[in-house]
């Protein structure tokens, strides 16, 4: 186990986990359907608990956690803000949201096979983490 990669790992989790919710708090005001408010509201707490954990093992390693990258950040900004003004429907939010899952998800994966020799207990918080993204992106189907 290479507690480098462990670091690694938690880190991308931490900004991912950040996009997650940033996400989620950018979408939720244009939302009217109380099932869909719930269904973001329940994925945001999920986020918060695992962002807590891994905060937590990363202050076990005496390591930072890592902001999102900032063009991803405002890329994700401007599409939210623009397709909402457009269409601000629930339809136009599960959208929305289920292409950030998906792309959690894919990147998520990419970073397990890249820190490979992570400890177990940072790519069981990863797995969890994809989980909560899939789980989101299933919920959201009703809506889109």
């Amino acid at each position: 186990m290479e507690a480098n990669d462990t670091v690694k790992l938690l880190r991308e989790c931490d900004a991912g986990i950040k996009m997650g919710i940033l996400s989620i708090d950018e979408a939720l005001p244009s939302v009217t359907n109380e099932q869909l408010k719930q269904a973001l509201a329940a994925s945001k707490q999920e986020h918060e608990n695992l962002k807590n954990e891994v905060t937590s093992l990363l202050n076990t390693l005496n390591a930072d956690g890592k902001e999102p990258n900032p063009v991803a950040k405002t890329m994700s900004w401007m599409k939210t803000n623009i397709k909402l003004t457009v269409d601000h429907s629930d339809q136009a939010v599960a959208d929305l949201i289920t292409d950030g899952c998906n792309m959690g998800v894919k990147t998520l994966h990419r970073y397990l096979n890249q820190y490979a020799n992570a400890e177990e207990n940072a790519k069981d918080i990863t797995r969890r983490l994809i989980a909560a993204e899939e789980k989101l992106a299933v919920d959201l189907r009703c809506f889109l």
